[in-house]
């Protein structure tokens, strides 16, 4: 499978706004998957794509000099971004599994109650 056919949308954008071809961005963009499948031993995967993105934003702020200032605004680092961005997620996630846990183990104790009271 050629993952490269499946470049993320907003590839053209990153590369206006870190001031590179769309050709070069491609390029990064391929250099992503091949450093993701190595690190990650497969292809496939959220742990592969979210990796590749990492590591693309990575390589094209190296490219550029790893600095913000490549934008006319200051700007975060968009491996930043992706970095709080998927920590929020995982925080989410967490609170919702907390929250589901908490009312499964308030169900059991209730069920466990009324079999006790019967």
């Amino acid at each position: 499978m050629n993952n490269s056919m499946n470049a993320p949308k907003i590839l053209p954008w990153i590369a206006r706004k870190a001031g590179i071809s769309d050709e070069l961005a491609l390029k990064l963009w391929r250099r992503a998957l091949s450093e993701a499948e190595f690190l990650c031993g497969k292809a496939e995967g959220s742990n592969y794509w979210g990796l590749a993105v990492e590591r693309f934003l990575a390589i094209v702020e190296d490219e550029v000099g790893g600095t913000p200032e490549y934008t006319l605004s200051p700007a975060p680092r968009l491996s930043w971004m992706w970095h709080h961005q998927s920590r929020m997620s995982l925080l989410s996630m967490m609170a919702a599994q907390n929250t589901y846990r908490y009312w499964q183990n308030t169900w059991q104790s209730m069920a466990a109650q009324k079999k006790i009271a019967a």
